[in-house]
């Protein structure tokens, strides 16, 4: 196991990931601390647990709301078009 030191809005935060995965928590490291600091500098200075939580909240909205979309008929044909045309390369 590595622990990898995250910083987010420029406090370090050491978290623990499997060994290999240290760069992929980098990157997710620097979304999130590139989201805090547009909270920031949308709404102004907030308490490091305030940040923390508001940061949850918007990310879990983001979440939920790409879950909620659904495909369009058109974009569903399309796909199904594009699986025929592989279908009909292959076989």
């Amino acid at each position: 196991m590595s622990v990898v030191s995250i910083p987010i809005v420029n406090k370090n935060y050491p978290m623990g990931c499997e060994d290999g995965q240290e760069g992929r928590l980098i990157e997710l490291g620097r979304m999130i601390d590139m989201r805090a600091r547009e909270i920031l500098d949308k709404i102004g200075p907030l308490p490091e647990n305030s940040l923390l939580a508001t940061l949850c909240i918007v990310l879990a909205d983001e979440i939920s709301s790409k879950n909620n979309s659904s495909v369009s008929d058109t974009e569903l044909k399309e796909i199904l078009a594009r699986i025929r045309a592989i279908k009909n390369k292959i076989s």
